[in-house]
């Protein structure tokens, strides 16, 4: 049988929330994120804007979304390459799915 996207993301949601690593930062940033994913239509690489994800996680100040997202990288759930070209966006690339 084959899962459509949002049954992979679910699952996906479903084995990150079992980290006890995890916090409701964290997981507020990964929901966004997967959220960009579906959006995106896309499965391991999204663009994304740091305004867009602070909108979507719910997170209101600049220390704690800096804080929050290089942790998710150090724990090895994401790879960020940031852009500086103000034509390209950044981009998430999740890792471990």
């Amino acid at each position: 049988m084959e899962t459509n996207s949002a049954d992979q993301w679910l699952i996906y949601l479903k084995k990150v929330a079992k980290d006890p690593r995890l916090n409701v930062w964290h997981m507020t940033l990964l929901i966004a994120l997967v959220q960009l994913a579906y959006f995106q239509n896309e499965k391991k690489l999204i663009h994304v804007s740091r305004s867009k994800l602070m909108v979507l996680s719910h997170i209101n100040t600049l220390p704690t979304y800096h804080k929050y997202f290089k942790q998710l990288q150090d724990l090895g759930y994401i790879k960020y390459s940031p852009s500086y070209h103000p034509a390209y966006r950044s981009t998430v690339e999740f890792l471990n799915l």
